[in-house]
């Protein structure tokens, strides 16, 4: 399928769910949005849960680049440094924009359902834990550093839910914020060495 294509009817998808929800969003209005016939759907993705699966692999691969972006343009090595551009990352505008953060919020409830979803949740989860926990690693030991890891995740996915949930939507900016002095704190508890704290520049 030509990428073109496919990118249209995922963003139709995402349109979708942010207009009706997850379930009024039907190969048909979905098509309706990208401007192709219902088929077209069903031939390339073999219907809504696999036009589903692709959108939630294009936004998980969004938040993998949007990660990997950051990390790359560190000039400091530090684990702070790093864990600062994990959390930056996972509250990048393609994550947290109305239609994005409501098509990851379908995708939490179905994945307690559908296998395939769930597997691409716990790849997602593992993923966010693991680089948390080597970073962390450098500086704790691992006990801690596994303890700090699931406390830092926690803190992720609940700023990102809560402030989804919200009418106004998620306040990208204010939760980083926090995501981030947290994260001062977890360092200060341990009486880890680091750079200048990125809260600051908030």
């Amino acid at each position: 399928m030509e990428p073109i294509r496919r990118q249209q009817l995922i963003n139709a998808t995402m349109a979708a769910i942010d207009e009706v929800g997850l379930a009024e969003a039907t190969v048909m209005r979905i098509a309706r949005h990208a401007g192709v016939s219902a088929g077209i759907i069903s031939h390339y993705f073999g219907g809504k849960d696999g036009l589903l699966e692709a959108t939630m692999r294009q936004i998980l691969t969004d938040l993998s680049r949007a990660v990997s972006v950051r990390r790359h343009a560190l000039e400091d090595n530090s684990p702070r440094a790093h864990i600062g551009a994990i959390i930056e990352g996972n509250f990048d505008r393609t994550q947290v924009t109305g239609p994005a953060a409501k098509t990851w919020l379908a995708f939490w409830a179905s994945s307690m359902h559908k296998p395939m979803l769930l597997r691409l949740q716990n790849v997602n989860d593992r993923r966010l834990y693991a680089n948390l926990c080597h970073q962390f690693r450098r500086v704790m030991p691992r006990a801690d550093a596994r303890n700090a890891a699931r406390g830092l995740a926690a803190m992720i996915d609940g700023l990102w839910l809560r402030g989804a949930l919200t009418p106004e939507g998620l306040d990208a900016e204010e939760a980083r914020h926090l995501a981030h002095t947290y994260l001062d704190q977890l360092f200060a508890h341990h009486g880890c060495q680091q750079h200048a704290s990125i809260t600051e520049s908030h």
